[in-house]
């Protein structure tokens, strides 16, 4: 295919035809789609060029497009790998879809667009950021139901009775939950073999991304003002996936909606049907603006009134003073300029009607008035197609019109004209104006203008939730007090810390208050566990006096992301702390090598100035056992302090069990804490 659309777009219609057994018009539509899209991208996506395009949609995000003809195996591996680099670069959950034609992603609007880069993977990377994505993908569910089915993992509830799909899909989501626990549960580990074996195409993608990190094969970055012909394909697989979310409320609903792109939407319905998705009064507030109603717009003098006339066409006295100031006269001003020939008077529609002496001759030319003498011979040239100019003229400065109000107002039949700029892409028909009983037309950055200003109404309808609701809402969103003590255990409370990283907390409200109220039941020997096995580790974010401070929680492979804890207090700067940098610096160490190396040091100061770097978020423990009591010892150490020989010898007290060691590391490369908390 890529072959065909590089050496045949330059071909005649008659050729193709008879060498692929094409009739003339399949021939002729297919060189047309092909010589569109290389307008708009400038190359055509080939077996030696990948085009990367971009675009904004409606609202003003950015729609990225990979347009390639290597097929919806390699494009399904692409995506997914697309998905997690951006989630692990920008924070963003963006699904790709992809389809047998390219990949494309939303992202939201940046001050930077979406580069090229974004999608040159690593080649050697690739199949280890697919295998971790595809878990999450709805086709290793789909696979994993269909091969759980086949298993008799899915029993039927009557014999010889077939299950509906959604009652299978519910059963295999419960099952797979379960099943990802297990890494060697045989289902889990055949669905991933059928995804990554016959279902992706990794070899292909890991070659076709080595062609493109060579430049065996080259990528081209467009950036364009709407969909090319390939990308409305994407475009149209992208609508038609998420026209349906239908679980917001009214509001959120109908605003989302307006982001769909007119053209699809078309497409997807027969029609444009936006009567419930434009607002009355942004209708009204746009015509208003449009036809220089509007107090802002309205004429203050002559001049003025002259630009009225030349942006809104012929008008009567009574329209005229409608668009001048209160105070103004446009009965006076009309009869300045025509004094200075710069209006004129013209029957029109069965009336006389003032126009801009520049029109006389589109006036003349349209309906066979006479104009006055005495205009300049450049007033009075022909013009071509002067009725459709007017058309034109008048959609752009009105909101959505039936072909009845042109009739009225001009007193011919503008049927064929507006089915012409309707084809020409000039006018576009569907039904638009609320309240209406018929399909509009309208111009189309006219409707453009509606969606924005409808959208910008509609958001300010999505008002805030009372306290009440609020008050409900978090408990349920936290999960507190929603898991029973049952199946409560490490694995739970692995997935209850993974969206509370980075908060900062008191060792005992941890352990008192938010843990077993969202696991159900609690067992100090989980988080115990956690941190031994280097899953999880803390970080002190600030003192509470001097008997305690607050901690923040990070699984360790997600700590560059999310960033150390912002403390406020100063960074410890006295000699000794300065002696336990520098010994932590050549790796982690238990107590007692710190005790030893540092020299001549009481244990008690030791202790405190070691504590002092935990609260300033610079050194933590692989234990959580030394933040349950972490000035006991210290006590006790005051009222022994004659006894130095034992006391050296004395084992470690829960305060100091473990290996201490920097946080630096942790953090290495992690993003500024106020782009990174915007993220968040």
């Amino acid at each position: 295919i890529g072959e065909f659309s590089r050496t045949q777009i330059d071909r005649q219609p008659a050729e193709l035809a008879a060498d692929y057994d094409l009739d003339e018009r399949a021939a002729t539509n297919l060189l047309t789609y092909l010589r569109d899209q290389r307008e708009a991208t400038r190359v055509v996506p080939s077996d030696r060029t990948i085009v990367i395009e971009r675009f904004r949609d409606e609202i003003g995000d950015w729609r990225l497009c990979v347009l390639s003809p290597f097929g919806g195996r390699v494009h399904a591996a692409w995506g997914l790998a697309l998905s997690a680099r951006i989630r692990n670069e920008f924070g963003l959950e963006s699904d790709a879809i992809w389809s047998d034609d390219g990949i494309i992603v939303h992202l939201p609007d940046a001050d930077e667009p979406p580069g090229a880069e974004l999608v040159l993977i690593e080649p050697d990377a690739i199949e280890d950021m697919v295998v971790a994505e595809l878990s999450a993908s709805a086709l290793y569910g789909a696979r994993f139901r269909e091969n759980a089915a086949r298993a008799l993992l899915l029993p039927r509830a009557y014999p010889g009775k077939r299950t509906p799909l959604w009652q299978q899909r519910l059963k295999a989501q419960s099952l797979l939950e379960v099943a990802k626990r297990y890494g060697q549960f045989p289902i889990v580990l055949e669905t991933y073999r059928e995804c990554l074996r016959d279902v992706l195409d990794l070899p292909g993608l890991e070659e076709l991304l080595r062609g493109l990190h060579t430049r065996e094969l080259s990528l081209v970055e467009v950036e364009t003002q709407r969909a090319s012909p390939f990308a409305s394909s994407l475009l149209f697989d992208y609508v038609a996936t998420y026209m349906y979310e239908g679980d917001t409320p009214n509001a959120e609903r109908r605003a989302a909606a307006l982001s769909l792109d007119r053209d699809l939407l078309r497409e997807l319905l027969g029609q444009e049907e936006l009567r419930d998705l434009i607002d009355a009064q942004a209708l009204e507030e746009v015509e208003n603006d449009l036809q220089r109603l509007s107090e802002r717009t309205r004429a203050a003098n002559s001049d003025a009134l002259h630009d009225v006339l030349r942006s809104v066409g012929d008008l009567t006295v009574e329209e005229a003073q409608a668009r001048c100031l209160g105070a103004v006269s446009a009965n006076r001003m009309l009869h300045d300029l025509m004094g200075e020939r710069r209006a004129v008077v013209m029957r029109i529609g069965g009336e006389e009607r003032h126009i801009a002496a520049e029109d006389a001759g589109m006036y003349r030319d349209a309906f066979g008035a006479i104009p006055p003498g005495g205009l300049p011979a450049a007033f009075l040239e022909d013009v071509e197609d002067p009725f459709a100019r007017l058309v034109r003229r008048y959609a752009r400065t009105h909101g959505p019109f039936v072909t009845g109000w042109l009739t009225d107002r001009y007193g011919v039949d503008p049927t064929p004209v507006l089915k012409e700029l309707e084809r020409t892409g000039g006018l576009v028909r569907g039904e638009l104006r609320p309240g209406g009983s018929e399909r509009e037309w309208c111009d189309p950055e006219v409707l453009r203008r509606l969606r924005r200003a409808s959208l910008a109404s509609l958001r300010k309808e999505v008002e805030p939730a009372e306290q009440r609701a609020l008050a409900r809402f978090l408990p349920a969103w936290q999960g507190v007090d929603a898991a029973s003590p049952g199946g409560a255990g490490v694995d739970r409370l692995r997935e209850i810390l993974v969206p509370l990283q980075g908060l900062a907390l008191a060792p005992e409200v941890w352990e008192r208050d938010v843990l077993p109220r969202r696991a159900g039941a609690y067992s100090p020997s989980w988080i115990d566990q956690l941190c031994a096995s280097g899953e999880l580790v803390w970080v002190g974010a600030g003192s509470l006096g001097r008997s305690s401070g607050k901690v923040a929680l990070y699984f360790r492979e997600d700590a560059r992301w999310l960033g150390p804890p912002n403390v406020k207090a100063d960074r410890p700067s006295e000699a000794l702390h300065e002696r336990l940098r520098e010994r932590l610096t050549r790796g982690a160490s238990f107590w007692a090598d710190l005790l030893a190396d540092i020299g001549e040091t009481e244990p008690v100061e030791l202790q405190e100035a070691l504590w002092d770097l935990v609260w300033a978020g610079e050194v933590t423990n692989d234990a959580f056992a030394p933040l349950r009591a972490p000035r006991l010892s210290l006590a006790r150490e005051r009222r022994e302090l004659g006894r130095r020989f034992s006391r050296r010898r004395r084992p470690a007290t829960p305060q100091v069990q473990g290996r201490w060691s920097l946080t630096e590391p942790l953090f290495a490369g992690a993003p500024a804490h106020g782009p990174r908390m915007r993220a968040l």
